[in-house]
């Protein structure tokens, strides 16, 4: 086999476990479970999300109000009432620090995860002080891109086996796909930033300006001071995206020396 070919399909292949392992994985897993427990339905969960998500969370930030007991153990943070995020990798973290929490009761400040399928982290907390701006709770957000994220990665993921599978001109640019992953994740949270900044309600206990939510990097809201930085499922986009043009290009050497 031509040794550009074997690269290709080697980088596709490390490219589709990260991806599976990290999202793809979680997301199928715990699909429609947070439902179920908003519903009071925890009788429905079933065992198989119950351990993807033990076994996803173990490490992860788990809300203040969160027993130590039950931190990693979703059967007992369901039993507790606390709050529960999603099982897949976080992609962006945001938190949020103001005189008003304490050091003591908040270390890590108001600390909230984005993921491709929800959100995890402090997110009460911080709808609340979205609230008291006259901001939208961060669920109005994203609703597309939620709802369509685990059948995109699915599509996403089938694309990149064909790529493996087969060899064709045509299908050598679905792995440009996954490889512009960051950016369009980059691009759709600076979008979701700006609108939340720019659609503040009359509600607000606090008026404030309309503003652009710092997206990297430290900033300052009124009185609270923000944080937003990537969080490691992002970092491993990027690897996705870096092994997806490595393989692209490996394929594309293969098909011209094989005059494909």
């Amino acid at each position: 086999m031509n040794k550009s070919l074997i690269k290709a399909k080697f980088f596709a292949t490390l490219a589709l476990v990260i991806l599976t392992l990290s999202f793809t994985l979680p997301m199928i897993a715990f699909h429609g479970t947070l439902n179920q427990i908003d519903a009071g339905k925890k009788d429905e969960v079933s065992s198989f999300s119950k351990t993807i998500w033990n076994l996803y969370n173990q490490g992860r930030y788990k809300s203040v109000t969160t027993p130590k007991d039950a931190h990693n153990n979703l059967e007992k943070m369901i039993d507790s009432s606390s709050e529960i995020g999603v099982a897949s990798l976080p992609i962006w973290a945001v938190s949020l620090e103001a005189p008003n929490y304490p050091k003591e009761a908040f270390p890590e400040g108001i600390p909230v995860y984005f993921h491709f399928d929800g959100y995890s982290g402090e997110v009460h907390e911080m709808n609340t002080i979205n609230h008291y701006v006259g901001m939208d709770p961060m669920w109005i957000g994203g609703i597309i891109e939620r709802e369509i994220g685990i059948y995109a990665l699915l599509a996403l993921s089938l694309g990149i086996v064909y790529f493996i599978a087969y060899n064709s001109k045509f299908l050598n640019y679905i792995v440009l796909i996954p490889a512009s992953l960051p950016l369009l994740f980059i691009a759709d949270y600076s979008y979701w930033l700006y609108w939340f900044g720019h659609n503040l309600h009359d509600w607000g206990a606090f008026k404030i300006k309309p503003f652009m939510p710092t997206v990297f990097g430290d900033g300052k809201i009124a009185q609270f001071v923000t944080h937003s930085y990537p969080a490691i499922g992002f970092y491993l986009i990027v690897v996705i995206s870096l092994l997806s043009l490595l393989a692209f290009f490996a394929k594309q050497k293969a098909l011209k020396e094989s005059n494909l």
